[in-house]
């Protein structure tokens, strides 16, 4: 499945509608106030604003009545605590803004007009854009661009409430439940339930904190960083001030040159990712002498009563990669994993929180193939669909699916980046490309 941008998204012609669900408090008797976790309070406490959420498209191979999709989208809603969840502002500052549950029920379907002369693509990121902010109630949308040639099903939500596994999960569960839509049936016990994201929460509070080795390694890295979280290795020009990005999405293997990439990997007594991160930390040697650090997201989805559920299950850890071979590169993601394996509020309460700085580079991987959570993404011509910001770093999605590894990199668009980062992502590419052949 590609991992594309909303700028670079191609949708065909058609009419544009938006479903707008019903939001009622809870009592308070109901105790709707839900935990704020470590990376939803920093997401969501950076203020309301446009861009910050994430969305999947998929079309669907024959028309369907808005109204049973509206109905399978409830059910999916009814499903995941976490998309019946709304936050709220801090009520003083330097506060942490609060979340509470909500109840959520039918609306109704509004038309967005798209402009003459306007792009779909463009009135689809207006849409997403004010529906899917930090504080909107619901922060989710679910959207049908309605064509000659079938619809095209758009759910876009705020980042604070999933991920990318969990975008797998909503369009899976909307799949499943839409033929009983379809067929007139009762949706309440369509979809059994699941773990909400707020246990999650809780059950990380109360995890272990850090040994002490742990503590002194991530002290380490953010040293050798400067006293931040580590920055992309080359010149970015001025970047003080955040500016719009440049994406880039690349086709790096197709399918059978990342089975051979995979078989490389084998021969070396490593993962793949491994034998990826070996290869970025040549490059990095190569043109810029240093060893390759960067932010390394990893899952927490650390028991299988995760697996369905729908919520930001991702935490940051950072990645160290001084030697180039690939055991030293299994290594270090080993260790990257067990750094983002404890709560990161406690970890990082010497620098008062992550340390950022204008820079920082992140590195996510993201392997379909390996998921439990399994959608025809072939079939349903799906795509993964990011939104458009203004930027001051530098951040690498890899995607490894049934068709190949793809790439998309967001980084600041000044003339020094598209040098710097476009000649890493080219060196990049055809170094794996080298090891695949």
């Amino acid at each position: 499945m590609r991992l594309t941008n909303v700028a670079h998204l191609r949708l065909p012609f058609g009419r544009l509608y938006g479903y707008d669900v019903t939001v009622t408090d809870l009592p308070d008797d109901a105790e709707p106030w839900r935990p704020v976790s470590f990376d939803q309070g920093r997401h969501v406490g950076a203020g309301d604003r446009p861009g910050s959420w994430m969305a999947l498209s998929f079309r669907l191979p024959e028309p369907v009545d808005r109204e049973h999709l509206a109905a399978a989208w409830l059910a999916v809603v009814q499903r995941h605590g976490t998309l019946r969840t709304v936050f709220s502002p801090p009520a003083a500052s330097g506060g942490v803004p609060s979340l509470r549950a909500v109840e959520v029920s039918a609306g109704a379907w509004r038309e967005h007009r798209i402009e003459a002369g306007q792009a779909v693509n463009e009135a689809l990121r207006d849409v997403l854009d004010e529906a899917c902010r930090p504080y909107a109630a619901p922060s989710h949308r679910l959207c049908v661009l309605e064509t000659a040639d079938g619809p095209t099903v758009v759910v876009g939500a705020d980042h604070s409430h999933t991920d990318m596994w969990s975008m797998l999960v909503i369009v899976r569960d909307l799949l499943a439940v839409l033929p009983a839509a379809r067929a007139g049936e009762d949706l309440h016990d369509a979809l059994p339930a699941v773990s909400e994201f707020a246990e999650h929460t809780r059950a990380l509070l109360d995890r272990p904190t850090a040994p002490e080795d742990v503590r002194q390694r991530w002290a380490e890295i953010i040293t050798d960083g400067g006293g931040v979280m580590p920055r992309f290795p080359l010149p970015l020009g001025d970047v003080d001030v955040p500016t719009p990005e440049r994406v880039e999405v690349r086709d790096v293997l197709d399918v059978s040159s990342s089975v051979a990439l995979g078989e490389a990997a084998v021969r070396a007594g490593v993962s793949t990712l491994a034998l990826v991160v070996a290869t970025m930390a040549t490059v990095t040697r190569d043109l810029a002498d240093e060893p390759l650090r960067a932010v390394f997201p990893v899952h927490s989805r650390y028991d299988a009563q995760w697996h369905d559920a729908v919520g930001w299950f991702i935490t940051n850890s950072v990645l160290h990669v001084d030697d180039v071979t690939p055991h030293a590169a299994a290594a270090a993601v080993k260790e990257a994993v067990r750094l983002g394996s404890y709560p990161l509020a406690d970890v990082l309460a010497p620098w008062g929180g992550m340390p950022s700085a204008p820079g920082m580079f992140a590195i996510s991987w993201l392997d379909l193939r390996r998921l439990p959570v399994k959608v025809d993404s072939h079939a349903l011509e799906a795509q993964y669909v990011g939104a458009r910001i203004v930027t001051d770093g530098v951040m690498i999605w890899f995607v490894l699916d049934a068709s190949g590894l793809h790439l998309r990199c967001r980084y600041p668009d000044t003339d020094e980046a598209r040098l710097n980062v476009g000649r890493w992502l080219d060196e990049l590419v055809a170094a794996l490309r080298g090891v695949a052949d």
